[in-house]
């Protein structure tokens, strides 16, 4: 059964949508109390509860006497490293060149369980058929919007594939991201621009290399690889979710203390 989202929450996810999508843009000072209470038809407490949560958070700015703006900060830093093999390989003045193997749009009903957990995605996010009239155009719209943008980039090395990437990122939180060239632009360098990191939480485990990914690194199946597993947050909201599949006996994890 699709669960009730409580108003507040609402609201605060259509501050973020706005904020995501441009039309709020750092600094910039958003609806009022009041036009957000007659927007969803809500007491000006449940607004004044989603507003004082969002600036806990420090993506809203409350003033005094001035209204309530987009916290200029939180959208201009970036708080998490985040590792990019372009520059890396280019550092240690190896060739590198990066090969799109796929992208494409997620809608609800193309969701694996993982990913619905990762992105916070309830089951009621996806739509049931049994519910909705046949060929209704509200049935259409459900099923072919998309809510993730997945994908999947080889990382070469002087000509060596060293990196395979499969990535998950939230459609609403970074509309433009499927229409770029990542064969041009690093997937982490238009995020971070895009959607400042203020976050993460990764894994690192030894695992077998399955067919698929075998044959992208150019390595034989079930050889060894290092997995890096990472999502990363955003206004308190997972935006991207990565596997990065390096051929073990071609890549070291190394760092200082």
């Amino acid at each position: 059964m699709t669960k009730t989202i409580p108003a507040y929450q609402r609201i605060k996810n259509a501050i973020l949508d706005n904020i995501h999508s441009g039309k709020w843009q750092a600094g910039n000072a958003i609806s009022t109390e009041m036009a957000l209470a007659e927007e969803f038809g809500v007491s000006r407490m449940t607004v004044n509860r989603a507003l004082k949560e969002l600036s806990e958070e420090r993506v809203l700015e409350r003033r005094q006497g001035s209204g309530t703006f987009v916290a200029q900060q939180q959208f201009n830093h970036t708080f998490v490293e985040v590792r990019n093999i372009a520059e890396d390989l280019k550092s240690a003045n190896r060739d590198y060149e990066a090969q799109v193997v796929s992208k494409r749009a997620i809608t609800a009903d193309m969701l694996d369980n993982e990913l619905c957990r990762k992105f916070g995605i309830s089951e009621g996010a996806v739509i049931d058929e049994e519910s909705v009239p046949v060929n209704t155009s509200a049935q259409k719209d459900a099923s072919d919007e998309a809510v993730l943008y997945e994908v999947k980039i080889i990382h070469f090395a002087d000509g060596q594939p060293i990196q395979f990437e499969e990535r998950w990122v939230d459609a609403k939180k970074v509309p433009k991201f499927i229409d770029q060239d990542f064969s041009v632009v690093n997937t982490s360098d238009y995020l971070i621009a895009k959607s400042p990191l203020e976050s993460g939480s990764y894994t690192i485990r030894a695992l077998a290399a399955p067919d698929e990914i075998a044959e992208f690194l150019q390595i034989a199946p079930q050889s060894p690889t290092l997995v890096l597993r990472r999502q990363t947050y955003s206004a308190g909201q997972v935006v991207t979710f990565v596997k990065m599949w390096h051929a073990g006996d071609r890549y070291q994890f190394s760092g200082e203390l």
